[in-house]
């Protein structure tokens, strides 16, 4: 017997929410309580349409918003199906401890119990110039200079066979050595910036955020327009305080996670 997706409550519907997203709920549901596990093939458009008694666009609008939602892909010609849960890597943050700043590929994979790969790692995409973009401008301020005095090398880092984070970099120094913005060049950037300019890092401050992918970072990290990226930026400055580097890092948030630990480990 056909159902209707507003037959059954959830707390999360209000009468003013439109027909396919209580359907896309109704699915969720179903997902979440296994009734189609990962790799399952969804039922045909026809065969939702007529269990719930819905139209076909309703249904395929449901369906578009468990899509949007990554929770299962649509294979043109073939179905949909459910999508694996999403496997995070975990970047650990010692609050209390944590003074130097060696960068983030050293300490990135400390919970994952996998093998090092070789593909793994930081690497250079480019060295682009500073023309005064508003990333260039907001660096710029940070580290109390010019855009005219600053150099920046941007980079890709790749953990588990996957890049996982894209990172801008900007120093008040330059030019830069042409080894060390070499495209593909692998490296720890936060390190080898440091020893360019002869000087030692530590945190001044970080901060944390959210941004939709734009074309560019969509294009790096393998994921579509404006999925959700974390944002990690901050200055790091040489032991007298005086700022030396400012990071922006934009990382793939359905595959990572900050972990601080406040307790001896």
């Amino acid at each position: 017997m056909a159902t209707n997706p507003a037959d059954t409550p959830n707390p999360a519907s209000t009468p003013s929410t439109p027909l396919y997203r209580r359907l896309a709920r109704r699915l969720q549901e179903r997902i979440d309580a296994g009734a189609y596990p990962a790799g399952a093939r969804l039922p045909s458009e026809p065969e939702l349409s007529a269990e719930f008694g819905v139209n076909r666009l309703t249904v395929r609008q449901a369906v578009a918003e468990l899509e949007r939602a990554a929770v299962v892909e649509i294979r043109r010609g073939v179905g949909t199906f459910v999508r694996p849960p999403a496997v995070r890597v975990s970047i650990a943050v010692d609050p209390r401890s944590q003074r130097f700043d060696l960068g983030s590929v050293h300490a990135a994979l400390p919970e994952a119990g996998r093998e090092d790969s070789a593909a793994d790692g930081e690497f250079v995409v480019a060295a682009p110039p500073v023309t005064g973009t508003a990333e260039d401008a907001e660096a710029a301020r940070q580290l109390g200079r010019t855009p005219q005095e600053l150099s920046r090398v941007d980079s890709v880092i790749r953990l588990g066979g996957r890049a996982r984070a894209a990172s801008s970099y900007w120093v008040p120094f330059g030019p830069l050595p042409a080894e060390l913005v070499r495209p593909g060049r692998p490296g720890n950037l936060v390190l080898d910036l440091a020893r360019t300019a002869g000087v030692e890092l530590e945190y001044d401050w970080r901060a944390f955020g959210a941004v939709g992918a734009d074309l560019a970072d969509a294009e790096l990290l393998d994921v579509p327009p404006g999925t959700a990226l974390l944002v990690r930026e901050g200055v790091s400055c040489t032991p007298d305080g005086t700022p030396a580097l400012y990071v922006r890092r934009r990382i793939d948030g359905s595959s990572a996670r900050f972990v601080l630990h406040f307790r001896e480990r």
